[in-house]
């Protein structure tokens, strides 16, 4: 068809609506997928970024953690060299505290020692001196006795009666160097030395020329000499023959009176101790059977069913009183609950007050005070801008693929099971 307007022809061209539906939708679908993959772009992005920072922030903690580790391992390496160092110098000074102790130990036994060698040697020389002094005392008295013109052979009685002293002292210490019996030497040192000193004291007694006072000083000088260098060998026969002395056998008396009254404070302490834990595990005793007695009674007034099964069991098994272990079988045997205590009945109870309360719990609120608006979960938003497909499409409605409804909630798939169970219960009790 051709129109003539103000000399100029013109067409009038008919445009199909479906096409141009089906163009609107096509636009309308390509800019809506277009939207879609920017939002799932953006989303991805959104997603990557979000993972990204949960990952560096994993890191992050992990390094903090490697650190916090590594740091503890550290001070913990630093406590033992330091606990080392110290268990070092501990074992240091406690082997330098031993070793002063060992060298004063050892400089005292030297003190000791070099005292006792000083002593013996003065004791040594101090008695062989005496015997000399009275030697040289007592033969000019027996010179002066002894001496006869007509008899001068009579001159050497003197050495025979002071030498028989001193060779009988030599030979002393002879037995004691070979750990010899020393009593025959001695007995023939006194004998010497007697008949020495009363002939001393005789000649000073008869004989003018010689005097009182001579005799007597010589005849102590006859028997001192001898007695003081025996008294010097009997002390180097004792030591040599480990004898002990005096002092040493008082000291054994007495450190043995103090080990023998120690151990008899230990054994009265002992037997304190027993009486004590004696007593005390009679009182324990005692309350257990008091304890026990009273749990006998309440178990027989509230539970005398189980408890006649307890009594057979206890005979049974030959035990004096209903153990808790009894008890328990018991409990299990009459009521068939292992918890002493929870009969069926109570269980029963129990379990419906735990349903009811599973219920109240876990069903949906309606009314109200529902916080289920609607059945539909919430739906991904349209951007801002998007043409409303339903408003510009002509009145055909776009199309419609599957996974384009928004899923039911968990509230209302919860509801519709609850409302199909009820249902069904109906039509069975119809």
């Amino acid at each position: 068809m051709t129109t003539v307007i103000e000399g100029k022809a013109t067409t009038d061209t008919q445009f199909d609506p479906i096409a141009l539906a089906e163009a609107a939708a096509i636009r309308t679908r390509a800019e809506s997928e277009a939207e879609a993959r920017r939002i799932e772009a953006e989303g991805k992005a959104e997603a990557d970024k979000i993972t990204a920072t949960e990952e560096a922030e994993k890191l992050r903690i992990a390094n903090e953690r490697a650190a916090m580790r590594l740091e503890k391992e550290r001070a913990d390496h630093q406590a033992h060299l330091a606990k080392k160092a110290a268990d070092t110098a501990k074992s240091n000074a406690e082997e330098a505290k031993a070793k002063k102790a060992q060298e004063e130990d050892a400089e005292r036994e030297a003190q000791q020692l070099a005292e006792q060698e000083r002593s013996e040697r003065y004791w040594k020389w101090g008695a062989r001196g005496i015997y000399a002094v009275g030697l040289i005392i007592a033969a000019p008295v027996q010179f002066m006795h002894f001496w006869d013109r007509e008899r001068p052979f009579l001159i050497a009685a003197p050495a025979l009666l002071e030498g028989l002293a001193l060779v009988l002292a030599f030979g002393a210490a002879w037995a004691v160097a070979h750990r010899r019996d020393v009593a025959p030497y001695r007995v023939g040192i006194m004998l010497g030395a007697i008949i020495a000193a009363g002939i001393n004291l005789y000649g000073g007694w008869t004989d003018p020329a010689i005097g009182f006072n001579a005799g007597l000083i010589g005849a102590i000088a006859s028997l001192g000499g001898p007695i003081v260098l025996m008294a010097y060998e009997h002390g180097v026969a004792q030591k040599a023959d480990g004898i002990p002395s005096w002092r040493e056998k008082r000291a054994a008396e007495s450190e043995k009176k103090r080990a023998a009254e120690e151990r008899q404070k230990a054994k009265e302490e002992k037997a304190t101790a027993e009486e004590r834990a004696a007593a005390q595990k009679a009182a324990q005793q005692e309350r257990d059977r008091g304890e026990q007695a009273r749990k006998d009674k309440d178990r027989r007034e509230h539970h005398a069913d189980v408890w006649e099964v307890a009594e057979a069991l206890r005979s049974a098994r030959g035990s004096s009183v209903v153990t808790e272990q009894i008890w328990a079988d018991a409990w299990y045997r009459v009521t068939g609950s292992k918890v002493v205590g929870v009969r069926p009945e109570l269980e029963a109870e129990s379990r419906a007050a735990q349903a009811r309360m599973k219920m109240a719990s876990e069903v949906p609120i309606l009314g109200q005070f529902s916080h289920v608006e609607s059945q539909k979960g919430p739906g991904s938003k349209r951007a801002p801008g998007t043409p409303d497909g339903r408003r510009s499409n002509g009145g055909t409605p776009p199309l419609r693929r599957a996974g384009d409804a928004q899923p039911y909630c968990d509230a209302a798939k919860k509801q519709a099971a609850l409302e199909q169970a009820d249902t069904a219960s109906s039509n069975k009790t119809i």
